[in-house]
């Protein structure tokens, strides 16, 4: 499709749907130009002390005695 064929099925829109082409044109300008996230490089053990985890995690639990 040409700009010129664009433009006159544009033109022949009610109001309200040029209204919708308007802001999805906008859209499409600010969906181009956003720049990726840039996710930096995590080194190993930056989450050292973050998580804490009992004295006691490889011990049975209560609830499965029965089963054992």
């Amino acid at each position: 499709m040409t700009d010129f064929q664009l433009y006159n099925q544009i033109t022949n829109l009610p109001p309200d749907l040029k209204k919708e082409v308007a802001d999805f044109v906008e859209f499409l300008k600010l969906k181009k130009n956003k720049e990726p996230l840039k996710i930096k490089e995590r080194g190993f053990g930056c989450a050292k002390g973050l998580f804490i985890m009992s004295p006691d995690f490889d011990e049975p639990l209560e609830d499965f005695k029965e089963y054992m």
